[in-house]
């Protein structure tokens, strides 16, 4: 009975480690995640990895390739694009529930996250961890804040599934053109960053607080509806400049990431 309780601690434990780094995109979309190497690097034994590895499998965080063992699910513009439907089908319920039974608290939480949000610097000032892991965290509760009056335990399980897919996909696209221009591909670089300003910028988001303050649930849910396409618009830039990279030589993006100064 020890033994397997102390093996399943050992098991929770590398499960919430890789679950992080690859939350984190510390470990690269695409990336073989090999049992020696993140043995030795997580200090973690090779049972509670196996182990933690199929439950992040059952969650597509991970992928299982015969004979090949595990690499970290990747990343696509048709990933995000599923996804992004996904969060619409789900949030904007979750919005509109929250707009017809939120109240004075839920108001302040939701000025209070705005606040902290609007002070972060975006990925354009400022392109270091620290800035961009700010931003995301604070910009996941500006929007958990606009849910929080909703009441619907389903809708806010599968948000909470769809947005640590999303994370994945935001932070990768997010670093990708200040990768390249660190490794010589600034060709579309102006356009990729424009495009990341634009999604990351606290405009959307005070018109985006004011409509749902406002109650005004038709305003609301296109303002929404705007706001989930501006990362897709973002991923067209880097992936369609990427293409043309790629096709006027060989690939230099990296594969990992490293932190900025």
């Amino acid at each position: 009975m020890v033994d397997e309780q102390e093996n399943s601690t050992k098991t929770e434990a590398a499960y919430r480690i890789l679950r992080t780094e690859i939350l984190m995109a510390r470990l690269q979309p695409g990336a073989p995640l090999r049992p020696d190497l993140l043995s030795k690097t997580y200090d973690v034994g090779r049972t509670p990895l196996r182990e933690a590895l199929s439950r992040l499998e059952a969650e597509r965080l991970v992928v299982a390739i015969s004979n090949r063992g595990f690499t970290v699910a990747p990343v696509s513009r048709k990933g995000l694009e599923d996804l992004t439907k996904a969060r619409a089908v789900v949030e904007i319920p979750l919005l509109l529930e929250a707009m017809e039974r939120g109240g004075s608290e839920w108001e302040s939480a939701i000025v209070t996250a705005h606040y902290r949000l609007s002070r972060c610097k975006t990925i354009v000032e400022d392109s270091s961890d620290l800035a961009v892991d700010t931003w995301m965290e604070r910009h996941e509760a500006f929007h958990a804040a606009l849910l929080s009056a909703a009441q619907s335990s389903w809708l806010m399980h599968f948000r909470s599934t769809i947005s640590d897919q999303l994370q994945r996909h935001y932070r990768f696209l997010a670093f990708a053109p200040v990768l390249r221009a660190a490794h010589g591909e600034t060709a579309g670089y102006a356009e990729a960053m424009a495009a990341l300003h634009k999604a990351q910028s606290i405009g959307p988001h005070t018109e985006l607080m004011e409509a749902v303050l406002d109650r005004n649930a038709e305003r609301a849910r296109i303002l929404m509806d705007e706001h989930f396409g501006y990362p897709l618009e973002v991923y067209a830039v880097e992936e369609g400049e990427a293409a043309s990279s790629a096709s006027r030589k060989p690939s230099t993006r990296p594969g990992t990431h490293k932190k900025s100064a």
